[in-house]
């Protein structure tokens, strides 16, 4: 009775093909082609204001300098999705995720901030991000609340389909699992995707939130949506670059793009390596379903740096004809370079000749901030300001950011902003980040305060930024140290403090659910050698304890007082026998993580770089 037409991406179920179908074939032969723009930005992380790089750019003489020029805020996000959305057809405005933690404004405001600078953009869809769990299910709710404060003017939908709640959880009836926007006359539909494994294991979701696999719970909503008569799916996925392509994409029936998130991927041109920055892959990302049908993968790096632009074309069967796009890295032709230092403004010259290499790269978006977004902002700048300015001591070097020691794929250099300075550290490449290991130094020196502590471990990931060399302040303080944490004391074995390390590192691996570079272990007071070559139960050797100002063997059999963060002491980051071990053995010293360390600065005054025979990892063998 019903015309078959080809609007059915597989045959891997006969009656959802037939129903498919025969909804499909009463639109005749499948509607009419369709041309979608999407301007997308990810993981924002809190980070609102405008920030600086260094690129390595040449001068009007043709020499290489090396130039810092204003990056990003959400000013200029705001702006360019604003303006580029006025000159494009059927526009998108999605946000993939992780707008929390990670700067004073989250600190200060629990994300209020960052839901008034969305509100100045109000995307189409956002999906939810590991760290919007990083206060459970409550601090979720009170984002969401932020967001749609007045939903007159803007109520962005907060999706994910594999997140499922109890119906007592805050959360319970404010996102969905997908939603469905109309552009052209026709629907789209957008789905939402949230990485499992590091949501459960690396956030705090609620006891009763489950994170389910994200393949299963794409594809059955996809195919509801498809039941729908819905042939054009985005799938907005919190799940990393690496999964996306690798996952995601090939398992998938259906999917026609992915706009994703997690991973802090910078996709792009090759030519953005001619200036210091390497992108992870091309912008789109080409590859095929699982039905050999198109799909388009893109990602917009991080902390408001850039948004991306999407052109897609769909066919008249809802399927992926074309895309074509790139990144926007938000900037601003206002330069210092190596020969003016910080000191004063690059010659005209030597400007116009930084403009023009930036425009050749064809990656790079010259953008004004939007004076809306800046004027809502503002009493959140105002606070966050007056509070972050405070200096609470200074350092005499350059500590850098690093989880994992090394020079493979694992080491995650990435994240670290002092570059070279950082990479060509010897002490940092053999043994690991030397910020990490001076806050796994104060979490000691606090439970030896109160209470006693022989020992401290600390997840690498719970460290966040570099501590450039100079002052420090309260600002900079809460930035290295952005979650809601407080310090536990656990009473351990020794065997129980080697398995917790062997957990660290297993997790790192990625094995068993594993979380990735963060869950690294940092010590204080004790250290140990890793070689990541051999199996769990085999990588840690060597353990020896500081103990009567000295280095000793560390006994399997003793016992000891551990100095922990809260969140590892549940069992986050995968950290499975800290979490096994009984409550009565677990104690809440109520000392917050960040103030912690606060307290470190202050009494020490200045910060050095560790002595290297204090660091926790002895040596490294990968």
């Amino acid at each position: 009775m019903f015309r078959r037409i080809n609007v059915i991406k597989s045959t891997r179920n006969v009656l959802l093909t037939g129903l498919v179908a025969a909804l499909s074939a009463c639109g005749g032969d499948g509607g009419d082609p369709l041309s979608v723009t999407l301007l997308h930005m990810n993981d924002h992380h809190s980070h609102l204001d405008a920030e600086t790089t260094t690129l390595k750019l040449p001068d009007a003489s043709g020499a290489t300098q090396s130039v810092t020029l204003p990056l990003g805020g959400f000013a200029r996000v705001a702006a360019a999705i604003q303006e580029e959305a006025a000159g494009s057809k059927n526009v998108l405005k999605l946000h993939a995720g992780d707008a929390l933690t990670g700067d004073l404004y989250f600190t200060q405001s629990d994300g209020e901030a960052d839901a008034v600078a969305m509100n100045t953009v109000c995307f189409d869809a956002m999906a939810i991000g590991n760290h919007e769990f990083d206060s459970g299910d409550s601090g979720l709710a009170k984002f969401i609340n932020f967001l749609h404060k007045d939903p007159a003017k803007c109520k962005t939908p907060v999706i994910a389909a594999n997140i499922k709640t109890a119906s007592s959880s805050p959360i319970a009836g404010k996102f969905s699992p997908f939603t469905l926007v109309e552009r052209g006359g026709q629907k789209i539909g957008i789905v939402g995707i949230t990485i499992a494994n590091k949501t459960k294991n690396a956030s705090r979701p609620d006891a009763t939130t489950v994170i389910a696999d994200e393949v299963t719970s794409a594809q059955q909503t996809i195919d509801a949506l498809r039941l729908q008569g819905v042939n054009k799916i985005i799938l907005l996925s919190h799940a990393g670059y690496e999964m996306d392509v690798k996952t995601l994409a090939p398992k998938l029936d259906g999917v026609d793009v992915i706009v994703g998130g997690d991973s802090h991927s910078l996709l792009g041109p090759d030519t953005l390596k001619a200036v210091g920055l390497t992108p992870e892959g091309p912008y789109a990302t080409q590859l095929q379903d699982k039905s050999g049908q198109k799909v388009c993968i893109v990602q917009a790096w991080q902390y408001s740096y850039a948004i991306g632009k999407l052109n897609v074309d769909f066919d008249k069967y809802g399927n992926v004809s074309a895309c074509n796009g790139q990144p926007m890295i938000l900037v601003s032709d206002s330069y210092k370079d190596s020969k003016t230092g910080t000191s004063a403004a690059s010659s005209t010259a030597d400007a116009a000749a930084y403009t023009a290499a930036l425009k050749q790269v064809g990656a790079f978006r010259f953008t004004t901030p939007l004076a809306a977004t800046t004027t809502a902002l503002k009493p959140f700048s105002d606070a966050k300001t007056a509070l972050g300015a405070v200096k609470v001591g200074s350092a005499n070097d350059n500590l850098c950011l690093r989880r994992v020691p090394g020079i493979g794929a694992k080491s995650d250099t990435t994240r670290s902003k002092l570059g070279d300075v950082c990479n060509k550290d010897a002490t940092v490449v053999s043994q690991g980040g030397n910020i990490q290991q001076l806050v796994a130094q104060a979490f000691l020196d606090q439970g030896q305060r109160f209470g006693g502590a022989d020992l401290s471990l600390q997840n690498g990931g719970g460290v966040r930024i570099d501590i450039a060399k100079g002052d420090i302040t309260v600002g900079k303080v809460y930035e290295l140290l952005p979650f809601k944490n407080v310090l536990v004391r656990i009473s351990m074995t020794g065997q129980q403090v080697k398995d917790s390390l062997e957990d660290g590192v297993d997790s790192m691996l990625g094995n068993n659910g594993g979380t990735g570079s963060g869950a690294y272990p940092y010590t204080a007071g004790l250290r140990f050698d890793v070689d990541i070559t051999k199996a769990k139960g085999s990588r840690i050797s060597n353990l020896e304890i500081y103990k009567n100002s000295a280095w000793a063997n560390f006994d399997l059999a003793g016992t000891y007082k551990v100095v922990t963060n809260d969140f590892t002491a549940g069992g986050g980051d995968n950290y499975l026998t800290l979490k096994g071990i009984d409550k009565s053995l677990k104690e809440n010293t109520f000392l917050d993580y960040a103030d912690s360390f606060l307290a470190y600065v202050k009494a020490k005054i200045t910060l050095d770089k560790p002595a290297v025979s204090t660091y926790s990892t002895k040596t490294y063998k990968e």
